[in-house]
């Protein structure tokens, strides 16, 4: 089994430092580990933010684990070169379509939601959304209008078979839950919508167990803060996920828990190939501090272990070790604690 870590920029290496601790306390056998340079650290290096040889080594894994890209530093820097530029190229370059991004509120940790207790313990969804399409991926520029004003342009658009792949991929995923789908665009103002419309009724009849629900997403995005218990699988667009994953993050309290995968067609060995990362960012400005929370790093380990690798029983391990140490009170900064980096590490790796 061949793992790619790339931990990136910012407190990318010193989370990653924390996943790998657990990684090698579960003593997998037959398991290859490789690291290799993303993102700004690696533009510094290689004078790009992602390296040929960093894309062969995550061709050739059967799961990347990704740590965080973001530097400040290279802000100035054109656009291409720029290190978010390595996500959208991996992305991309290895066919990972699908995200998956799981909000569960954490028993104890009610409090620490912008909701009230009541609604926040009631949250357990996950956000399915696709990753190589949409307005990001479109053409895009900047041009002159017949007055000489300036004008910017990004075009959103789905294909048919864009949209048909990550249906399946939401609808296995409610079947595997409670059943329930909710699928979120604008069909009443927007062409791609209503493809994307069009395109998930016909394929519910393949998920005859499925109930499928439409939503716009302005409703969605305030029922996420109303009503978040109603949702079991949201799937929805690049642009529209973007922003309602990150929603839904808060509403359980802190971007320090929350895990994601971005799943390909690539089967593997072992299951299906995928980049697993934690959503809260480089956060330059507490790097090398020893204050970031390692826990949704851990929890994307778990995810790798679990849709990649096949190890379901690891998988759990790690996610009640993580559960057990919030349990006993160690709480990071970002959760209202004093827990340092290397601290929740021992915690997590006492309860596994």
């Amino acid at each position: 089994m061949k793992i790619a870590l790339l931990a990136g920029d910012g407190i990318g290496p010193e989370i990653m430092a924390q996943a790998r601790r657990v990684l090698d306390a579960l003593d997998l056998p037959d398991m290859v580990v490789t690291e290799g340079d993303v993102g700004g650290i690696a533009y510094k290096r290689h004078g790009h933010p992602l390296p040929p040889e960093t894309l062969a080594m995550a061709r050739e894994a059967d799961a990347v684990l990704f740590g965080a890209v973001g530097d400040p530093d290279c802000d100035g820097l054109e656009r291409h070169l720029r290190p978010e530029q390595a996500i959208l190229g991996l992305r991309s370059e290895l066919g990972l379509f699908a995200n998956l991004r799981p909000a569960t509120t954490f028993a104890g940790l009610e409090g620490m939601s912008a909701l009230r207790p009541e609604i926040a313990r009631a949250i357990d969804v996950l956000i399915v959304r696709e990753l190589n399409g949409d307005v990001y991926f479109g053409e895009k520029g900047m041009r002159a209008t017949d007055d000489g004003r300036r004008e910017g342009y990004d075009i959103m658009s789905y294909a048919e078979d864009e949209v048909r792949r990550i249906a399946h991929v939401a609808f296995r995923a409610a079947q595997g839950r409670k059943g329930r789908l909710t699928s979120v665009d604008k069909a009443n103002v927007l062409e791609t919508s209503q493809l994307w419309r069009d395109v998930m009724v016909e394929t519910a009849a393949d998920y005859p167990d499925v109930e499928l629900t439409h939503m716009y997403v302005d409703n969605a995005a305030m029922q996420l803060v109303k009503n978040p218990g109603q949702f079991d699988v949201i799937v929805t667009g690049n642009l529209f996920g973007d922003i309602l994953s990150d929603q839904a993050s808060m509403c359980v309290g802190s971007i320090g828990l929350l895990a994601s995968a971005a799943l390909g067609e690539r089967q593997t060995d072992f299951g299906t190939f995928g980049m697993y990362e934690p959503i809260h960012g480089s956060a330059p400005d507490i790097a090398g501090q020893g204050r970031a929370n390692p826990m949704a790093m851990i929890l994307s380990l778990a995810m790798l272990l679990r849709h990649s690798l096949g190890r379901e029983e690891a998988a759990e391990r790690v996610e009640a070790a993580v559960a057990t140490a919030l349990e006993d009170g160690v709480l990071g900064h970002d959760l209202g604690g004093s827990a340092g980096t290397e601290a929740i590490g021992d915690a997590v790796l006492a309860a596994l």
